[in-house]
């Protein structure tokens, strides 16, 4: 099986309730092991977290399917000129570069791909098809320090560490706060 083998098909906010369920079984399914075990990974923290981000201006999301399956997902949004996205980062870093306009950046809140279609492209394919119409100078996205392979991959796309960033969220993780120059896709 490659990625050629799946559809990728695109969404915005008018699509989100239509789209709440199926995105909510595959975050059941890849996150299986750790729901019962790490609060922060709650399905109900999830879906709280689904819903602010598909309420968000700008909210895209890409959908992978085999045949009527959806087999992974990416979604995200632009960073409005409030952003709390930073105010967790650890790592001094000069103040232009976390200075967000609401134009600027865009945050990929997640992405994930079910068992059976890893290592096949799919990620890949959804992440590139999620970034290709954005308009904004580079994106963001954040990857739990515990998952050195999952961050390896996403440097292999060409994105860079920034630096340390916990969310300030009540359990949060550690995480790698990283950024994409946008015509680096």
């Amino acid at each position: 099986m490659t990625s050629n083998d799946v559809e990728i098909r695109h969404y915005t906010s008018a699509d989100a309730a239509e789209l709440r369920e199926a995105l909510m079984d595959v975050y059941r399914e890849v996150y299986a092991d750790s729901i019962a075990d790490d609060p922060f990974n709650g399905v109900e923290r999830f879906g709280r977290g689904l819903d602010g981000w598909s309420s968000r201006p700008g909210w895209t999301c890409t959908v992978a399917y085999d045949g009527d399956q959806v087999v992974g997902y990416a979604y995200g949004a632009p960073l409005p000129e409030d952003a709390a996205w930073w105010r967790g980062l650890l790592d001094q870093v000069p103040e232009d570069v976390v200075r967000e306009t609401g134009t600027r950046t865009y945050a990929i809140s997640e992405l994930m791909v079910r068992v059976p279609w890893r290592k096949t492209g799919t990620a890949r394919r959804l992440h590139d098809e999620l970034l290709a119409a954005r308009h904004e100078e580079r994106a963001t996205l954040l990857v739990r320090q515990s998952h050195p392979k999952v961050r390896a991959l996403y440097e292999s796309w060409g994105w860079k560490v920034l630096g340390d960033l916990r969310p300030r969220i009540p359990d949060a993780p550690l995480f790698d706060a990283m950024l994409l120059p946008l015509d680096a896709k």
